[in-house]
């Protein structure tokens, strides 16, 4: 998908030059791997000294994709160049300050915290997500305490993490393994703004907590989603307005259901013929290359189920007991093809099947 993250990057440069933004917040995933192929990190690289070209400072926290070492590698010199990178737990109460004039920007960087991993290192109280992301906002609130008894500091706190009321899509990996990942929305209460990475869908879970979002869709369930990010404004007087900016992929999704005479021939499908499909059959007999004749319309469908509108009692008899019920060769062999296919061999088919058996059954006798 590399020809539509270039399409992406392309629309978020617009919008940091059309709109003056002066820093671009990454709150993971960077990588859908932990060990990325080299074109992908290529790119990345690439962004980042475009966006720093078109006049933003950079801020990026590791996610669950990601592996925090390798993103976090030469940190401490990138940061010279304006590119601020959070990924380890030394770094939670360093924020990047920012100037607001009058005042200050504190932003902090929350890496994806693993609870079996960071527990111990946090001093947190359960091996769960809850207790290390409290355990972490604990050392941020402690170091936001001490920058304003000397000033006006006001509070942006970046994180990976699942959170209570987020609505999730197929693409996301899971957080937990056996519980539940979902923190309190409340352990952010005090904090001024908190984006958060993770969920692919754009939301707002309050006034001052928000998923941007994927900038791209990742799987069907995100063919609703309109994709973009938030323009979030601070003034010396603390937050302002927040903003949602949109942008476009190169291709749409199209989640298609219908028999494939209505696919084929209804003028209603037309927008989704140069989009990316993913088609259900509803048709009681399995069309013969349905794939084939769907591309023929539309040619970037990806995934093709089928389910009957209605499933005729042979069809709902077990497969066991079909061959059991089984009265010659031929009738086996036809329900095998029935079963596989959900559709019964036609005459053709069928005479080729019998065709088949008699000649096995001749080598058999003059074996």
């Amino acid at each position: 998908m590399l020809g539509a993250q270039q399409h992406f990057v392309g629309q978020l440069l617009d919008t940091v030059r059309s709109r003056g933004i002066d820093v671009v917040l990454i709150a993971g995933d960077v990588y859908d791997r932990a060990l990325p192929g080299v074109d992908v990190v290529n790119f990345f690289s690439d962004t980042l000294s475009r966006i720093r070209a078109a006049g933003a400072a950079v801020i990026v926290t590791s996610g669950n994709h990601d592996s925090a070492s390798r993103l976090g590698f030469g940190s401490d010199i990138l940061a010279h160049g304006g590119v601020h990178l959070r990924t380890r737990i030394d770094q939670l109460a360093v924020p990047v300050e920012l100037d607001l004039g009058g005042a200050t920007l504190a932003v902090y960087g929350i890496p994806y915290l693993e609870p079996r991993l960071n527990s111990e290192e946090l001093e947190a109280a359960a091996p769960t997500h809850t207790a290390v992301t409290r355990a972490a906002l604990d050392r941020v609130r402690a170091d936001l305490e001490a920058r304003r008894s000397k000033g006006r500091v006001h509070s942006l706190v970046m994180g990976h993490t699942f959170a209570s009321g987020g609505i999730t899509s197929d693409s996301e990996r899971d957080l937990s393994i056996g519980g539940v990942g979902a923190v309190p929305l409340d352990l952010f209460d005090g904090l001024d703004y908190v984006a958060l990475g993770h969920l692919h869908g754009r939301q707002k879970l309050s006034s001052t907590v928000r998923y941007s979002g994927s900038p791209l869709p990742y799987s069907f369930s995100e063919a609703g989603h309109e994709k973009g990010g938030f323009i979030v404004e601070f003034t010396e007087d603390g937050l302002g307005t927040v903003e949602p900016v949109n942008w476009t992929a190169p291709r749409r999704l199209a989640v298609l259901r219908g028999t494939m005479d209505d696919l084929l021939s209804s003028v209603e499908h037309s927008w989704a013929e140069d989009a990316y499909c993913q088609i259900t059959l509803t048709d009681n007999d399995r069309p013969a290359k349905a794939m084939e004749r769907l591309r023929g319309r539309f040619p970037e469908t990806l995934v093709l189920a089928f389910e009957p509108e209605s499933v005729p009692a042979k069809a709902a008899m077990t497969y066991s007991r079909r061959i059991a019920e089984a009265r010659d060769d031929l009738e086996l062999c036809c329900g095998f093809l029935e079963h596989v296919r959900s559709r019964e061999p036609d005459p053709a088919e069928r005479a080729l099947v019998a065709d088949m058996l008699a000649r096995a059954a001749t080598a058999e006798v003059s074996a």
